[in-house]
């Protein structure tokens, strides 16, 4: 089975134009600021990475009709039940019925700005000299897996050129599974029109950049 994420939905027909916001419009109703609060809070205490949510939110059977928030909530919603954080019949009724399960962090109202600030960082020591270099052809790895990975589908398989490397990073397919960072070398690669969407086409004079760990990439002549 292969898992579409977010990124999948590049090149796709049937979803309309990208028509922008204005600048500083964060939220579009009363909740979303809510939802984005827990599930701050609820980062912080520990209980998964940034990847394993990530991973629950783009392989929710209904992403492609869910809002921006309602897809956090909904992944929300599913990290903590299967971690008994959270229970069905809390869901329905909107009220705690259950005692709190117990979390390693907690993150106060007074420590949040601080949080925030210093982030996340998710860069690691190198494990092994970097097997491609800037300039270098490249092509991405084409095939299912059976679990959620960052490479978007529309570039599998593809030809492009890496123009960027960024230095060994958290491995986000393993870390999302429990499997650990396993740290990679990480790459922008830069595609052509014509190769991601077909000669046919219309020709837009642009290009598309692809951040991509080591393991997606094979290297051609």
């Amino acid at each position: 089975m292969s898992y579409a994420t977010k990124a999948d939905l590049g090149g796709q027909p049937g979803f309309g134009k990208v028509v922008p916001e204005a600048e500083g419009e964060l939220f579009h109703a009363d909740w979303e600021p809510r939802v984005l609060a827990l599930v701050l809070a609820m980062g912080a205490t520990g209980s998964w990475n940034i990847d394993a949510s990530r991973s629950v939110r783009e392989t929710l059977p209904d992403y492609g009709e869910l809002s921006y928030y309602q897809i956090w909530l909904r992944a929300l919603e599913q990290l903590m039940l299967q971690r008994g954080q959270l229970f069905p019949d809390e869901i329905a009724s909107g009220e705690v019925s259950h005692a709190a399960a117990p979390v390693a962090r907690v993150l106060r109202a007074a420590d949040v700005q601080s949080v925030l600030a210093k982030g996340s960082p998710a860069e690691r020591p190198a494990p092994a000299p970097a097997r491609f270099a800037l300039g270098q052809k490249v092509r991405m790895h084409l095939g299912k897996v059976d679990h959620h990975t960052r490479l978007p589908a529309y570039v599998q398989g593809k030809r492009g050129t890496i123009v960027h490397v960024h230095g060994a990073h958290v491995f986000a397919d393993t870390n999302a599974q429990g499997l650990g960072e396993q740290p990679q070398w990480l790459y922008t690669v830069e595609f052509d029109e014509a190769e991601l969407w077909g000669d046919d086409a219309p020709r837009q004079n642009l290009s598309v950049s692809v951040d991509a760990w080591e393991s997606y990439l094979e290297a051609v002549a």
